[in-house]
């Protein structure tokens, strides 16, 4: 089962919800999330853990919980190797997933391009739908997360390599366009529905 929890209030950016979330989460995350020097950062990383934090307690799993890093960067919990989850954030949102299986997500804000990153992102296939598209913009970061979802199940990072061929994989992905908002968040997992 995954499991998708969204958060999109980006008003409680401020010192005041960073000082209300510092309370909440481990030392070492503590440290971590407030050698940003921006807000935004202190902030994500803090509430990011919260959200993360809530859905293992609903799963049994008490915090405080260890977190360590593969090769690339993919975080995993270290004492519940069966426990698989992934965190993203842009500036319209953080979202957070946690399944029995590998799981990657993306969350991204509409994302202006150029005709070269375009090129250099998507195939012929999926240049042709973005160009055609009523709203370009928005196609694009589509499909740009569905590519970065794909990427951190796998927990290789991008790889320029494979990324017009990416989404011809096995692998299934849910996509979710929060128009009002302008966000794209898509979930990639070798497993079926994200219960939100």
């Amino acid at each position: 089962m995954i499991e998708l929890k969204v958060f999109d209030d980006m008003d409680q950016i401020t010192e005041e919800g960073i000082n209300r979330l510092l309370p909440l989460v481990s030392e070492e995350r503590r440290e971590e999330a407030m050698r940003y020097k921006h807000r935004f950062g202190r902030f994500t990383g803090l509430k990011s853990y919260v959200m993360l934090r809530e859905m293992l307690e609903q799963r049994g799993i008490s915090h405080p919980f260890h977190i360590e890093r593969n090769e690339h960067g993919k975080p995993f919990l270290a004492d519940y190797p069966e426990i698989h989850f992934n965190i993203s954030h842009c500036k319209s949102g953080i979202a957070v997933a946690v399944s029995d299986h590998p799981v990657g997500i993306d969350i991204e804000s509409y994302r202006e391009f150029s005709d070269h990153l375009l090129r250099y992102t998507m195939n012929e296939e999926e240049q042709r739908i973005i160009e055609e598209s009523d709203d370009p913009v928005r196609t694009f970061t589509e499909y740009w997360t569905k590519k970065e979802a794909v990427f951190k199940l796998h927990g290789t990072g991008i790889l320029r390599e494979q990324l017009h061929t990416l989404l011809k994989g096995l692998e299934w992905v849910e996509t979710y366009i929060e128009e009002e908002k302008r966000y794209v968040l898509s979930i990639a997992t070798k497993q079926k529905k994200a219960d939100r």
